[in-house]
């Protein structure tokens, strides 16, 4: 009985939100050092050591490095097993190849988000032009590598969605042939080279563009790798800055090779490199859009409250705010919905955006009688005018108010508020 209650207390201690949040964050961070670890040592043993420092200081100040390498996104352990993969990838010259390791994490890669073909495609057709052997690469390595981890990664989707299900060609179908993700935004076709490549890179830039002059030969296929990545992305409709995040650390390369060959001037530029990614990194990780998780710290005390158990209602655009990995209790809450169509509908409107249409008609209609409103209301400051009067009628009182962003845009406002029901 001792040691029975002995672990049930251990468990309680560690299962707390603080927890939930942080360590896989942690996690991810340790990943992308190591990560980090194998692309310097890579260098180290192709190049001059010096070479590799300069190298291993540009990837260790790339601000969109410090925003994205903790989060928790499918784009981050993209990036971290291709490099982890390009440590173990045939460059001319490298001794630490290994054709199993790598094509292993590539195909890792592939499971965890199948957009990380478009960044391999280049390089393995250059292993497979390369290689002597092509036929044991695909019999010994491909083969087996390809069927053990896509038939281990079907059974696992079989069994927790209770069907059969071809995941990786339910991504494709849905993405390619029906186009889904323009349902959340679209950009030009020269986006990611007027804007998204740039912004990603920032004032690594001129070092890159350097860079692409002076690095060996052996190095060619991580530039055409680039070219190729940003190239097929610009294709598609619907663009971010985190999609082209996994050259990232190929385009790290060139920049050390650049700030290597600048001598008298290394150390000077050096300290601009460091300090003009300083300032981008601490106000996207510390202070842009940060109002999205402080409410949600704000909105875990209510998990104390048991009678009347309160009810949130998040009324900001979708995917604005985590939901229960931060709260970690059974309290209601409700957000707007925005599913993509999958009828091919040309009347189709999702939930958010039939509640920013009117929001009061939507707010009357949800919610038709008073005992059924949630006892807490969550929206950025640019909706608070429109439904202010049906807020004061129902006898809601702001006590929260939540810095965002000081660069408001559209339905995102520059802080948020938290209204509660008196009763």
């Amino acid at each position: 009985m001792t040691r029975q209650a002995d672990l049930k207390m251990v468990s309680l201690d560690c299962d707390t939100v603080q927890l939930l949040v942080w360590l896989p964050r942690v996690m991810q961070a340790l990943l992308a050092a190591l990560a980090d670890l194998k692309l310097y040592s890579l260098i180290q043993r192709l190049e001059h050591p010096d070479i590799a420092r300069w190298m291993y200081f540009c990837q260790l100040c790339s601000w969109f490095t410090w925003y994205c390498c903790t989060r928790t996104l499918t784009n981050t352990m993209e990036t971290v097993l291709t490099t982890l993969a390009l440590h173990y990838y045939p460059l001319p010259g490298s001794k630490m190849y290994s054709s199993s390791k790598y094509l292993t994490l590539v195909a890792l890669a592939i499971l965890v988000r199948p957009t990380a073909l478009i960044v391999w495609l280049p390089l393995l057709a250059w292993h497979f032009w390369q290689e002597r052997d092509k036929l044991k690469l695909l019999l010994h390595h491909v083969l087996p590598i390809g069927a053990l981890t896509l038939g281990t990664s079907t059974v696992v989707d079989c069994i927790l969605y209770g069907k059969w299900t071809l995941v990786k060609l339910n991504f494709l179908k849905f993405n390619v042939l029906y186009n889904v993700a323009e349902f959340y935004g679209s950009h030009p076709w020269h986006w990611y080279f007027t804007q998204g490549f740039p912004v990603v890179l920032g004032p690594h830039l001129p070092l890159f563009l350097y860079g692409c002059t002076l690095t060996p030969k052996r190095y060619r296929i991580l530039l055409i790798t680039v070219i190729w990545t940003v190239m097929v992305y610009s294709l598609l409709g619907h663009k971010e800055f985190r999609f082209i995040y996994p050259v990232v650390p190929l385009c790290m390369v060139f920049c050390g090779f650049s700030l290597a060959s600048l001598k008298a001037w290394k150390r000077p530029a050096a300290c601009a490199l460091l300090v003009l990614n300083l300032i981008p990194g601490l106000y996207t990780g510390l202070i842009h859009q940060r109002g999205t998780l402080d409410v949600m710290s704000h909105l875990q005390q209510l998990c104390d409250i048991t009678d009347p158990q309160p009810e949130i209602l998040f009324l900001m655009p979708c995917h604005s705010t985590p939901f229960y990995s931060h709260m970690h209790c059974p309290i209601r809450m409700r957000f707007l919905e925005c599913p993509p169509d999958l009828t091919g509908s040309k009347s189709y409107v999702d939930e958010a955006d039939l509640f920013f249409a009117d929001p009061n008609g939507w707010l009357r209609s949800a919610y038709p009688n008073p005992e059924s409103l949630p006892s807490h209301m969550v929206f950025f400051d640019t909706l608070e005018q429109e439904i202010f009067m049906f807020l004061e009628s129902n006898r809601y009182t702001r006590n929260t108010e939540v810095f965002h962003t000081h660069i408001p845009e559209g339905r995102v406002g520059r802080r948020i508020f938290v209204y509660e029901r008196t009763l």
